[in-house]
């Protein structure tokens, strides 16, 4: 069993290697902006949250990274790469019937309600009408799933949370133990390292703004559900949008897709 155990854990990593160099060759030919799936059904469809923005923070990245720009509006950090770039990792690594492009969804209707997983970047500059932020938790306890990511230090923990609060104000945030079952659903990842935005290839730094410790964190519903996964001091989109940059490290790119995966899986199944 042991020896079973680890010769899956070198093909899970070896496979995973594999879909990262091969996101490489596929955008080298193919256009982002023009999916070939546009008007199909799908199991899985990934959504982003697009919100309003209480101030124009810009986060810790910097202005540009390997050479290409980037946009710091809050929500759109790293979109649509990251999102297209996860969605094929995805499509690779797994059987999920799922549509190859990223739908945005906001809170000013009902549409979201259409959508059951949803990423949410930067929220530590989010924020709610009350009316919005009913629609969130009316989602998130009718079986919704939301990941949120990219934002670091003690700051940006505070800010995030008085938007939280507002969403669900009763509900505490818990820090998840390895053996967590999503963390197990798909691939074991009982051990995680800090994922870091791409800053790290010019300074070495994995952490941003007093941001030094990896925050594995949930908030669950009356069932035990997981029904927010927080990623606090890291930066998941960044490793999936530079995963076919050979200068950011595949490690890095690897855990974020198989953390990704777990979460999309969890989400499906509960």
């Amino acid at each position: 069993m042991r020896i079973q155990g680890r010769w899956r854990s070198v093909m899970l990593v070896t496979t995973v290697l594999c879909a990262c160099l091969w996101l490489h060759h596929a955008h080298s030919q193919q256009d982002l902006d023009t999916p070939g799936d546009s008007g199909e059904k799908a199991e899985f469809y990934w959504s982003r949250l697009h919100y309003t923005s209480a101030n124009d923070y810009g986060g810790g990245g910097g202005g540009r990274a390997f050479g290409y720009g980037y946009s710091f509006a809050g929500w759109s950090r790293d979109y649509p790469k990251a999102d297209r770039q996860f969605l094929e990792a995805l499509k690779r690594l797994t059987r999920i019937q799922m549509r190859s492009y990223e739908q945005v969804v906001d809170l000013d209707s009902d549409d979201i309600f259409n959508y059951p997983w949803v990423y949410a970047v930067q929220v530590a500059n989010w924020s709610f009408t009350d009316a919005e932020a009913k629609r969130l938790r009316e989602y998130l306890l009718k079986g919704g799933f939301l990941m949120v990511d990219d934002f670091h230090g003690t700051d940006d923990w505070e800010r995030f949370m008085t938007g939280m609060r507002q969403v669900l104000p009763d509900r505490p945030v818990e820090d998840l133990a390895d053996g967590d079952e999503i963390f197990h659903v798909l691939y074991d990842l009982s051990e995680r390292m800090q994922i870091p935005g791409e800053q790290y290839v010019n300074t070495g730094r994995t952490y941003e703004k007093d941001g030094y410790v990896p925050k594995w964190r949930a908030i669950r519903d009356d069932k035990g559900r997981i029904v927010v996964a927080i990623c606090h001091n890291m930066h998941l989109g960044d490793a999936w949008e530079w995963a076919d940059i050979p200068e950011y490290p595949e490690n890095f790119s690897s855990m974020a897709f198989r953390i990704g995966i777990n979460y999309i899986v969890y989400g499906m199944t509960h």
